[in-house]
């Protein structure tokens, strides 16, 4: 599933491409709106907040808000009039196109209009967003401690804690601070470390097509998806492991030797 700092770059290629601009057609194909024609409306902003992407339409005297999610295979491409679409048309979800330009959302996740002024519920529940304006470690802190006995890694990736981790961060957050991603939030001895390093490591990435937390974009990982290679710092066996309950459970990397259990 895209991480944060992939969201948050979505975000800015819509925004770039599609604000300030007329709509000159709109295709929503998804069974819930797909008679709604917001074609001559005014694209305002794109945002992101946390994993979810946030694009306020005017059209005539409603404001609306086009959320979408990415889930695990979705992606926002941008195509000048005489481009060919590099996905299957069958993927496609959304189609927002202006005077020289064609946004098209592949496999959204999720596709929702709300008025902008209901916002908040569909994003209300989130937490501070590591990359957003509303960041906040004090709370972010108080939102993990809040439930010490929790399992750490279940506790990052719950987007009412913190908005924009998810596996690959967690795995390599959990590893650059030394504690097992299965301990609980009690057994890390500085949870303000904790989140301050979570926001590095996405504001480090903003800029990149490729994720990297090992500062080397050949070898970008430190433990995450090295369960074959070893640990990046030991050359240890990686652990793998899942946490949670079917069909939400999400897979876990470690180390044992640079990250004991607690």
């Amino acid at each position: 599933m895209p991480e944060g700092d992939t969201v948050y770059r979505a975000a800015g290629l819509l925004d770039r491409a599609l604000s300030g601009r007329t709509l000159t057609r709109t295709d929503f194909r998804v069974p819930e709106h797909a008679t709604v024609d917001l074609s001559g409306g005014t694209v305002l902003a794109t945002a992101s907040r946390g994993k979810h992407l946030l694009t306020r339409i005017r059209h005539d005297t409603d404001h609306w808000t086009l959320h979408t999610h990415l889930k695990m295979e979705g992606a926002w491409r941008v195509y000048g009039p005489r481009d060919r679409w590099r996905r299957p048309a069958h993927q496609a979800r959304v189609v927002l196109a202006a005077a020289g330009v064609e946004a098209v959302g592949f496999s959204l996740g999720i596709v929702e209009l709300v008025p902008t002024s209901a916002e908040d519920s569909v994003v209300g529940h989130l937490g501070p967003d590591l990359l957003g304006p509303d960041w906040s470690e004090t709370e972010a802190v108080r939102r993990l401690a809040a439930a010490p006995d929790r399992v750490l890694a279940e506790a990052l990736l719950d987007q009412r804690n913190l908005a924009g981790l998810g596996t690959m961060y967690t795995a390599e957050l959990c590893f650059l601070l030394g504690v097992h991603p299965t301990a609980r939030v009690s057994d890390v001895p500085d949870v303000s470390r904790l989140v301050r390093r979570a926001q590095q490591l996405l504001q480090a990435n903003i800029g990149r097509a490729t994720q990297a937390t090992t500062g080397d974009l050949r070898d970008p990982h430190w433990v995450y998806r090295r369960d074959r290679r070893g640990c990046r710092r030991c050359r240890g066996r990686i652990e793998v492991s899942t946490i949670g309950a079917e069909p939400r459970a999400r897979v876990v990397y470690a180390c044992p030797t640079c990250q004991p259990r607690p």
